[in-house]
């Protein structure tokens, strides 16, 4: 499905409820089969999310377990299913996910007694796994890796007899996910402490009555309505909800980064109302995004549409994403213009004045490399010039109801 995205003005008044966060959902999912006292609500309903519920309720009986996409599950559930005793099951996924590495992880599980075999290339899905008892409970990985490797093992890490003990080797990137796990954790009463490069988890056999938690909304979704605020007239607003001041998602730096770029946060009630105010806005904008890289499209994008520079950095881990995003990101802001470089941490935007000029009538079509977010990044957009989304429905893996949002605070949009 393709969609065209007519140049637009957004509403200046809008409210938009947002499902709650994927990061958090996957966590607190995994967590409710090993505990199913946990009673969840305002859980994602992003396709990651689903496939994650789907694939831990599978029974003893079911050997394939297929996560497509679903990066997150793929990390989660391996570690899962090594602690699933008397359990044999072949994880596999697409064929973007057979290039995705596995590894690390891999190494890591082996180190405390899992028992896991590649089905076809070394280091890559798919991946057979035979549950056991795992006794072992100290292990060690670079610290430089995707933050899911660790949160993989720290989840389990209670339901191991001895618990766990994970020394970091190196300079640790993306804390605030493994902060995250850890609170998770500690909402459930696990114990745990992060002093310097190691992680404790202490073992917890139940959790001895129902407990609730409800899961803060997305702010990673939320980024894109920054952006939307950003590259609107001065006094639109839109009202977001449901958002914590003290979050455990790392992207809730946004709030930070976009009131250089004219967007204020207001907290109430656990709704954020975005104000777009009058502010110089600099020439450039430098920043390192190690503790929260799922941001850097949506603000390459939004600086671009904003005629101004940027030098994002700590960008490793995009490279093993859905797509190679630097390049991608690079490939499409060309189309339309822009003069990017990346190299394989960082990526530099010149500033480009006058903006969008000599864009084709009808719109650039933007390729999405089946990445939810090269597709929701590049919309707002649409406030500057007419573009095209291809493959739009690529948004269902982490916000389905994006598009029908973006109708409700007032982008013209019709699929061609």
């Amino acid at each position: 499905m393709n969609l065209h995205l007519k140049s637009s003005i957004v509403n200046l008044q809008s409210a938009i409820s947002i499902t709650g966060s994927k990061s958090e959902t996957n966590r607190l999912l995994l967590l409710q089969a090993l505990y199913p006292n946990l009673i969840l609500e305002n859980t994602s309903n992003s396709d990651d999310s689903e496939v994650m519920a789907k694939a831990l309720s599978t029974d003893g009986q079911t050997e394939l377990v297929e996560v497509h996409h679903a990066g997150t599950a793929m990390r989660f559930l391996t570690a899962f299913f090594a602690i699933q005793e008397n359990r044999e099951v072949v994880l596999t996924g697409s064929s973007r996910m057979k290039e995705r590495p596995i590894k690390i992880l891999v190494d890591a599980l082996r180190q405390l007694g899992a028992e896991i075999s590649y089905e076809e290339n070394e280091g890559f899905p798919p991946i057979r796994i035979k549950g056991k008892k795992l006794t072992q409970n100290k292990v060690s990985l670079p610290a430089n890796v995707s933050s899911q490797y660790i949160s993989a093992l720290l989840l389990i890490a209670p339901k191991l007899e001895n618990g766990l003990e994970l020394t970091l080797e190196g300079e640790i990137t993306s804390v605030p996910y493994i902060k995250m796990t850890l609170s998770l954790l500690n909402e459930i009463g696990v114990e745990t402490s992060f002093v310097g490069n190691k992680i404790t988890v202490k073992s917890l056999s139940h959790i001895p009555n129902p407990l609730s938690l409800i899961v803060e909304s997305d702010w990673s979704s939320a980024s894109y309505f920054y952006s939307i605020i950003a590259l609107s007239e001065i006094g639109t607003e839109i009202t977001l909800s449901s958002y914590k001041k003290n979050s455990l998602q790392g992207d809730s730096v946004l709030a930070e980064i976009y009131k250089d770029l004219g967007v204020e946060t207001v907290f109430d009630n656990n709704k954020i109302h975005l104000r777009r105010f009058q502010i110089p806005i600099p020439k450039s904008l430098i920043l390192n995004l190690n503790n929260s890289p799922d941001i850097a499209q949506t603000i390459a994008v939004t600086c671009f549409g904003l005629g101004i520079g940027c030098h994002l950095t700590g960008l490793h881990t995009l490279k093993i994403k859905e797509t190679d995003r630097l390049e991608a990101l690079k490939t499409e802001l060309s189309k339309l213009g822009a003069s990017v470089s990346v190299t394989n941490v960082s990526l530099t935007l010149q500033s480009y004045s006058p903006l969008l000029d000599g864009c084709p009538k009808g719109g650039v079509a933007i390729k999405t490399y089946q990445d939810h977010r090269m597709a929701m990044a590049f919309a707002p957009l649409a406030l500057k010039t007419d573009i095209i989304i291809e493959e739009a429905e690529v948004v269902s893996k982490s916000y389905p109801a994006f598009w029908i949002d973006l109708k409700k605070i007032g982008f013209a949009i019709e699929e061609v």
